[in-house]
């Protein structure tokens, strides 16, 4: 944010700088430091709790001013006269544009059209390619096939291709990263690549033909820094590739573009968005081309997404939508909220529909151009992830572009390092899926999908060339596993683990503590039994022998403990308890409580999933 900006300044506020917030600030903060205010992204870098305006920045280039963003809606029903229905239905209700998924594609989430001939004819009965729907073609390692049937179709149809707005999705090295193999090198895939696009060119067709996908870093862990100076990698191969197949650079720069994903971080997902625009420039300038606004198609993330409390996902993928919008992506495609747990139906694709037509013609976010262009925090992020990515860019060039580079492992090494970073922070809970690691519910109702198999398709042979693949995760799946295993428990015995909140003194003294061991052992599907204080640690005892339960842990005040902690842990200890924790730092209380008999301290910062997984095995 701004501390200054005149347009919103009130009179008394009008010779307020930095020094006075600053003082204000440390008067809050009572002492500790104020380097608590300050965050790191995953590479590092600073975010700060203030910052003030730029006043000089220009906005940055993108969709064409007041011009909304295409509605993208994803096609993946494995049935291909079902999905024709579907996609007939979201071009009746307010879609624009369809992103056609097949089986086996990055992003296929296990589901997707069948690869061939047949099913891409039968998607398009009913479908005027011509008039004025975009399509996107999300395709594996068929993408060259892929590519051909659909140009195939619509010429077949008697659709004039001069007409029909299609990005054709050609993607080999993102195929490779993700499968981890190439049945050929890079340099080998290429001609029979830009063959197809020569042939979808001289149809008629506009393209833009191929696409550096950047999800394929998101998906698995990696940092903004990460995904751009992947996505600039690869689009520049693939410029290199169409020139070396005789495409002049003015018209082989318009055959690529860029698919981002979107998280629910508003600030760090607009400077990656509007920072590839800029990077992107940087290249076409090195290339002796004048730059012109480039094709950025965006999705919500599918790492953030929940099987536990999904709702959540539709916050999630409004922030998502929210973010890439007034970014300038030039297409948006939602997530269905439920996509976790299968293949979405008919209320969830209305909701990811809804979710950009609300966005779009309610809150009218397409109505301003960048309007990230001159807020502080945003510009700054902007021009740091640029120099951050733009130095792991060259050294992705420096060990011979991105398909060497995936070939040696160095990209993969790199997010691999990340992403395990973003899964401790989500393990201790320090980073939030809310309604997965915060705020569980152990009586939701499951949401409904459609009955459909999931499809992983998976090929490789002793003659594939291997390296690591950039395998996508969903961060919230550690903690499901352990939700999964307490709802078989419950199926089977009629009860979940249990854990007994043992609270010492008042309402007063405990509640706080109480709630936050409640929430941090139903994560993990422990279900957190208690009742009123206790004084006494027998009628403790006797309490938690009433429950049955395995484990307990002692919720109360930093000022009760030294008095009551110990002799309660001793009469849990006595009464049976396999397993006993206190809610909070001990500090030098440690070695007369452990002594007592407590074996973990629960407090904030904690290793939530170690501590959790440990707890199963105490409790069945």
């Amino acid at each position: 944010m701004n501390y200054r900006d005149d347009r919103f300044m009130r009179p008394e506020w009008a010779h307020f700088d930095a020094a006075q917030w600053r003082k204000l600030v440390d008067g809050v903060l009572k002492g500790a430091p104020f380097e608590k205010l300050i965050g790191k992204t995953y590479n590092g870098i600073a975010t700060h709790p203030l910052y003030e305006r730029a006043a000089d920045a220009q906005s940055i280039a993108g969709r064409p001013a007041a011009a909304p963003w295409q509605i993208m809606q994803r096609i993946d029903h494995p049935d291909a006269a079902a999905s024709n229905g579907q996609a007939l239905h979201d071009l009746e209700n307010g879609a624009t544009g369809l992103a056609l998924v097949l089986e086996g594609a990055i992003g296929a989430r296990g589901f997707g059209l069948p690869a061939n001939q047949d099913s891409i004819s039968t998607l398009l009965n009913g479908i005027y390619p011509d008039a004025g729907v975009g399509f996107e073609l999300h395709a594996g390692p068929q993408s060259r096939m892929a590519a051909t049937w659909l140009a195939d179709a619509i010429k077949v149809q008697g659709f004039d291709p001069k007409k029909c707005d299609i990005r054709f999705g050609l993607d080999p090295i993102g195929a490779c990263a993700v499968w981890g193999a190439g049945v050929h090198d890079c340099d080998e895939i290429a001609p029979a690549v830009t063959d197809v696009v020569r042939k979808l060119d001289d149809d008629g067709f506009r393209g833009p033909f191929m696409v550096a996908d950047g999800r394929v870093i998101h998906d698995a862990g990696g940092s903004e820094v990460q995904e751009l100076a992947y996505t600039l990698a690869v689009m520049l191969a693939y410029l290199r590739k169409l020139d070396g197949a005789g495409f002049a650079l003015e018209m082989a720069r318009r055959m690529v573009y860029a698919r981002l994903a979107s998280d629910a971080d508003q600030f760090l997902t607009m400077a990656k968005f509007r920072s590839l625009r800029l990077l992107w420039a940087r290249i076409e300038e090195g290339c002796g081309v004048r730059p012109k606004p480039l094709f950025i198609a965006a999705e919500t993330a599918w790492r953030m997404m929940t099987q536990r409390d999904p709702a959540v996902n539709m916050l999630r993928g409004t922030m998502s939508t929210f973010s890439a919008g007034l970014a300038g992506a030039n297409s948006v495609c939602v997530l269905p909220h439920t996509l976790a747990l299968g293949l979405p139906d008919s209320g969830a694709r209305r909701i990811a529909r809804n979710t950009q037509l609300i966005l779009l013609e309610e809150a009218n976010l397409a109505k301003v151009t960048d309007p990230a262009a001159g807020a502080g925090g945003i510009e700054t992020l902007t021009r740091e992830f640029c120099d951050a990515a733009w130095a792991l860019f060259q050294e992705i060039e420096k060990a011979g572009g991105a398909f060497a580079a995936l070939s040696a492992n160095l990209i993969q090494s790199k997010v691999a390092v990340t992403g395990a970073a973003r899964q401790a922070a989500v393990g201790k809970r320090s980073d939030v899926l809310t309604g997965t690691s915060e705020f569980p519910n152990l009586h939701e109702t499951r949401a409904a999908v459609l009955k459909a198999r999931p499809i992983f398709a998976r090929r490789r042979d002793d003659n594939e060339i291997k390296f690591p693949p950039l395998e996508p995760i969903r961060l919230a799946e550690p903690f499901e596993a352990l939700r999964d295993k307490s709802d078989q428990l419950l199926a089977r015995n009629g009860v979940r683990p249990q854990v007994f909140l043992a609270n010492l003194g008042t309402s007063a003294d405990f509640t706080a503590r109480a709630s936050f061991v409640k929430s941090f052992f139903e994560t993990g599907g422990i279900e957190a039994v208690h009742g009123e204080g206790f004084a006494d640690p027998a009628a403790l005892a006797n309490a938690f022998k009433a429950t049955g339960a395995a484990i307990a842990c002692l919720c109360s005040s930093d000022k009760q403990y030294p008095a009551h902690a110990a002799a309660a842990a001793n009469a849990l200890q006595a009464a049976g308890a396999r397993h006993i924790y206190l809610a909070g730092n001990p500090g030098d209380l440690e070695a007369e409580l452990r002594a007592a008999g407590v074996q973990d301290f629960i407090f904030a910062g904690k290793d939530a999933l170690g501590v959790l997984t440990d707890a199963f095995g105490e409790v069945t």
